[in-house]
């Protein structure tokens, strides 16, 4: 480490070079950590670099006064002996390569000394990087490395290149401030206090560079060597040789082919143009993009293997995620992306902006499932950050669908192989007012096949810039680090010899288990954004409009309802009141209005209507448990608070199945608890002098908002009904689980057709699919030999003694009508 002593004549000289660079260079402060630094004003400060460079110190001063900091060429309080209050951790002037830490400065032990020997109370070391236009190591060309500011290369060359080619992109990190005194209060010695504080100064800079600048990942030649190398692979190559009776070679190229299909070539080059277009098409399509929670992530980024895992609802979600971690100074993903993307020009695009494609199955290759899974053990282990989807494909219906378990036992199974690095996972909800897809969702609600992806869905896409898109959310969810869960889950498993191809028994389990926690911490950070309160109320209503008044007073009851009441930390509502948020909504073209002597109406057509379904989902399990207990007291006058907490426990295990709600057994009667206090508290229920809680006169106000509230919840109650009606209604063993969901869907679209309710997802079989196997996992039904289902009497108690405190007599009595009725069931 090392100061350079500054005569006067070269302080001017220093000033006209920093006048010079910041002609043509701008400078931003990371995460604004010059202005959050805690610093103790009695105790010196003195910063630190990585190694000597004469351009990073001319930021740093600048940025050190526009911050009002101590400048790094000011003499350092009770330091007499030192000129300046910068140090190098390398003094070496590079001039080519990379500098040599070893090289130290003597300060530094001058430093050390002083604190030592008392002549100060304490020195503060503020760790300062500063990165010249964020640039990962993945270019095979040694011109484009010249350009880039990275792991490889060092120097003068190096610096005055990026001056000129990414001067306009300088960011500037503060960390710290370091204690020397902690360290030297240890009493291990002069030589051992130096080591220690070197050593944890380099950690650090090496973290901070792998989470700015991205970890130092090899080209895709040097990576592709390596991974035919992997002792996996390599079985796979000779056992592809030997089934198929072919030379070792053609199998190597076989491997090489498939290396090629998956991996991404990350480019920074097109990293820096997608920046640009996206934030052009963000602001020409969005309103804004609202960042939640980002804190979080700034926190774990050093040192960690990052797993994104976001819900999935667009094409547009990946670049959306990329493109806010870039613009806040973290790096941006490896993608899974499917094979389906890889088209002609828009493939190559995502390829080199961090994509990497995998078939929809493995099954039957054992040669692609080996490339893959060492490709991903690769960019886990060397740390680079990688994003994927448990749903698999994307939410058609607006809610998060049931996870796909494949590239989560893989990650852990990687990670069981070798743990050295942590890897946690960032689960990211990411809400739109409007998707971009909504018109090929329209269709497809409505019962069109799904759409295979071309190339000219960017001219469709293109076609809809026309229409008001609002504003998108980005929230992060709480960081759930995978050594933790494994902890809890399975105690034992540090233990364990962890091979290559190691496969424990409870690995699908855990997996599964997994799995489900991510989805719920998905929907756990959604974000409520106006046209989600719209939905909520609209689609409550019998013929899809309301008067104006009434309408804003249900979104402002929802709002209201979720702040005392919050679904968890990580959600996020709206500001603005509800004239407002409809008034936006409206503007969106997404809700018509009329006039009449009475006042003003509020309506939504077919089209609309079918829409706002998706943007219902988005936040109906937010309010599912008060929807719940409102619905309740449709047909109840009065129940206890027992009653309530029976009736509600009773449900919530189906409940919780279909929406991924976040809340265990153990933690429900608190829960509603708190949602009953709530409720009474915005006076949708009330508590009687005997405890018992009543609902709303029948014809006040009050009550027509617990109506829209608890409507919310009907139609996912009239399916468990269904569901229990059929299988009550024919003989034990005589169908399967797959006749059954059939059936389901069949009834539900004929009842959607004799009771007008305009919702698509009302027959989707996915949802039978889930309330059928979640009866399995709580034993209600079962299987034989042969695969039919029977039933235990609990399910008769949740058809008709749960029920029908639900229901009405109405509907109960026409699903019983038609569950009796033999069903023509399509082909």
């Amino acid at each position: 480490m090392s100061s350079s002593r500054f005569s006067l004549l070269g302080r001017l000289w220093f000033a006209l070079l920093r006048r010079l660079l910041f002609i043509w260079a701008r400078a931003e402060v990371i995460g604004n950590s010059a202005f959050n630094l805690r610093l103790n004003q009695r105790l010196p400060v003195i910063y630190v670099m990585p190694y000597r460079s004469y351009s990073d110190l001319l930021v740093l001063d600048r940025e050190c006064q526009r911050a009002g900091l101590p400048r790094p060429l000011k003499a350092p309080a009770a330091l007499a002996e030192e000129r300046e209050s910068h140090i190098f951790l390398s003094r070496e002037q590079v001039w080519f390569g990379r500098p040599d830490p070893r090289n130290e400065s003597p300060a530094f032990a001058r430093l050390v000394s002083a604190v030592e020997q008392q002549r100060v109370e304490d020195v503060q070391l503020v760790k300062v990087s500063v990165f010249w236009g964020l640039s990962p190591d993945a270019e095979s060309s040694p011109f484009k490395l010249l350009f880039a500011y990275n792991w490889a290369l060092g120097g003068w060359l190096r610096k005055f290149l990026a001056i000129l080619v990414h001067g306009r992109k300088i960011r500037i990190q503060f960390s710290g401030p370091m204690s020397v005194r902690e360290v030297c209060d240890q009493q291990l010695g002069h030589e051992r206090h130096a080591r220690r504080i070197k050593r944890l100064l380099r950690v650090h800079f090496r973290q901070q560079r792998a989470a700015v600048v991205g970890p130092d990942l090899s080209h895709r030649p040097t990576l592709l060597r390596s991974l035919l190398k992997a002792p996996l692979v390599r079985r796979a190559i000779e056992q592809e040789a030997t089934e198929k009776d072919i030379p070792i070679a053609k199998a190597e190229r076989q491997a090489a082919r498939y290396f090629n299909e998956i991996a991404s070539d990350f480019t920074y080059s097109i990293i820096r143009f997608l920046e640009v277009v996206l934030a052009w098409f963000w602001n020409k399509l969005y309103d804004g993009v609202q960042v939640n929670h980002i804190d979080r992530l700034q926190k774990i980024a050093r040192g960690n293997e990052i797993i994104y895992v976001p819900c999935h609802r667009s094409h547009i979600d990946y670049l959306l995620l990329s493109f806010v971690l870039f613009r806040n100074n973290l790096t941006p993903p490896h993608i899974a992306a499917g094979i389906n993307l890889d088209m002609p020009v828009v493939g190559s695009i995502l390829r080199r902006g961090g994509a990497f494609f995998m078939r929809r199955s493995f099954r039957g290759n054992q040669l692609y499932t080996a490339v893959f899974n060492e490709y991903l053990h690769a960019l886990f282990s060397r740390g680079f950050p990688v994003e994927y989807f448990i749903e698999g494909g994307r939410s058609r219906t607006g809610r998060t669908l049931n996870p796909k378990t494949g590239m989560l036992a893989i990650t852990l199974r990687s990670y069981l192989r070798s743990s050295r690095r942590p890897i946690v996972f960032v689960p990211v909800y990411i809400g739109y007012e409007r998707v971009l897809e909504g018109r090929t969702y329209l269709g497809e609600l409505r019962g069109q096949a799904k759409k295979k992806e071309s190339f000219f869905d960017l001219f469709r896409v293109l076609s809809a810039l026309k229409l008001p898109f609002g504003e998108v959310a980005v929230n992060f969810g709480e960081p759930l680090a995978l050594s933790e869960f494994l902890d809890s889950e399975q105690p034992g498993w540090r233990s364990a010899e962890h091979g290559e191809e190691f496969r424990p028994d409870w690995l699908n389990q855990t997996t599964n288990r997994l799995a489900l926690r991510l989805a719920r911490s998905i929907n756990a950070s959604a974000n409520v954004n106006p046209v989600n309160l719209v939905a909520l109320v609209m689609l409550s209503t019998r013929k899809l409009a309301l008067d104006q008044p009434t309408l804003i007073a249900a979104m402002q009851r929802i709002a209201a309802l979720l702040r005392r009441v919050p679904y968890s930390s990580s959600m996020t509502l709206p500001q603005a009141d509800g004239a407002e948020l409809l008034a936006h909504v409206e503007a969106m073209q997404l809700i018509g209005r009329q006039s009449d002597a009475l006042g003003e109406i509020l309506y939504l057509d077919e089209p609309q209507a079918v829409l706002m379904t998706y943007y219902r989902n988005n936040a109906l399990h937010l309010i599912a448990l008060p929807a719940l207990i409102t619905s309740l007291f449709l047909n109840n006058a009065r129940l206890s608070r027992g009653q309530i907490t029976r009736l509600v426990s009773a449900i919530y295990p189906y409940l919780q199945a279909e929406l991924f709600l976040h809340w265990d057994d153990e933690q429900l009667p608190g829960v509603i608890e708190q949602w009953l206090d709530g409720l009474i508290a915005e006076g949708l229920l009330h508590e009687q002098e005997d405890s018992q809680i009543s609902r709303p006169d029948p014809s006040s106000a009050e009550f027509v908002q617990l109506s829209l509230l608890a409507r919310n919840m009907l139609p996912t109650l009239e399916r468990f009904y269904m569901v229990a009606a059929l299988l009550l209604s024919h003989p034990p063993c005589s169908l399967d689980a797959g006749e059954l969901e059939q059936l389901c869907s069949v009834m539900a679209q004929r009842l959607s057709i004799l009771h007008g309710l305009n919702a698509p997802e009302f027959f989707d079989k996915a949802m039978f699919r889930q309330f059928i196997q979640r009866l399995g996992e709580l034993q209600v039904i079962g299987t034989d030999a042969d695969g039919k289902l029977h039933y235990l009497p609990e399910l008769e108690d949740i058809a008709e003694n749960t029920a029908k405190r639900v229901l009405s007599a109405e509907i109960r009595l026409s699903i019983r009508q038609v569950a009796r009725t033999p069903l023509d069931q399509p082909d």
